[in-house]
């Protein structure tokens, strides 16, 4: 019974949302572009509605719209002053006939352009905002068909398509991301170059080509980067990693008269310093057979550095 009640909730919303689809049109399209030129967004909500509304003002922060949450009452008491003829207000509210932002909306509308999103066209708020966004007007997943749940799924949802489209519009790109998120894995990622991380120099596991696998075995585990990069005339042709090192152990019963190249793995998945590293985790984890380290060559194709996944996900540099 559980179970079930979860599966309903689920499924009753989820169907809202698809039926959301059809909700999006011209208004839609001309609301983005006022937000895209506005200068700052307000937005508004009481109860579950201003909850929502905080989250869209976050995401929309997030993806380079500047946005305020901004609550009706306070607004009423001296933070309207907040706004300007530069600015827009989105206005949230179910019903459409919540007292506190029907009591703002005159006052509001003085100083810049407003959209509400509502369930109810005919509301006071639907049809004195310069925009309406319409949400589906349906019932509450909640079994009682009173707590906020597929109405407030349903604007966030909204939310969601007015920062992308709004991004799209205004061609925001993973770099202008990365500047509103430049802490934590997000930001590491789109950021920080392999260059800045890998290792190199003294550090790097290297041996040539002819060098025996024994020698190669002490050069691995003496830099201790899980990897052996050999190359042949400054080129790098073959990797070992300890994963190949385990099979060779297993394949051959005498290692003493092995060289290098008969383990290695021939002409290996390399990237250059200036990758940037969600773009090499990316190489490392988007394929059939996951790897965990990377050999860094430069136009030369001369192994400069070597970029472990521990490396990048680690937390700090």
């Amino acid at each position: 019974m559980i179970k079930e009640e979860g599966i309903r909730v689920l499924k009753e919303e989820s169907e809202a949302l698809a039926n959301q689809i059809d909700l999006i049109g011209d208004e839609f399209e001309s609301a983005v572009k006022e937000i895209s030129s506005a200068q700052q967004i307000a937005i508004m909500g009481v109860g579950k509605s201003g909850l929502v509304g905080k989250k869209i003002s976050a995401t929309f922060s997030s993806v380079g719209i500047p946005s305020v949450f901004l609550h009706p009452v306070d607004a009423l008491h001296g933070d309207l002053g907040i706004l300007t003829e530069d600015d827009l207000c989105i206005l949230i509210s179910k019903s459409g006939t919540t007292e506190e932002l029907i009591k703002i909306i005159p006052y509001i509308k003085e100083r810049c352009k407003t959209i509400s999103i509502t369930a109810n066209r005919e509301s006071y708020l639907a049809k004195n905002t310069d925009y309406s966004l319409l949400i589906l007007d349906t019932k509450e997943a909640c079994p009682l068909e009173l707590a906020p749940t597929t109405s407030t799924t349903l604007t966030i949802a909204l939310g969601d398509a007015i920062a992308a489209a709004v991004m799209v519009y205004k061609g925001f790109d993973s770099k202008s991301f990365a500047k509103n998120h430049p802490l934590g894995q997000l930001g590491r990622n789109l950021t920080i170059t392999v260059k800045d991380i890998m290792h190199k120099s003294h550090d790097l596991p290297l041996v040539n080509v002819g060098t025996t696998f024994k020698d190669g075995l002490i050069e691995m585990t003496d830099k201790a980067l899980g990897c052996l990069c050999i190359h042949n005339n400054n080129k790098l042709v073959g990797i070992i990693t300890d994963g190949d090192t385990r099979r060779a152990l297993n394949k051959f019963d005498d290692i003493i008269n092995l060289k290098v190249e008969d383990v290695m793995t021939s002409d290996p998945i390399s990237i250059k310093k200036d990758t940037l590293l969600g773009e090499a985790l990316s190489v490392m984890e988007n394929r059939k057979s996951q790897i965990n380290v990377l050999p860094v060559v430069n136009e030369d194709d001369e192994c400069i550095g070597v970029v472990r996944v521990h490396d990048i996900i680690k937390s700090e540099l």
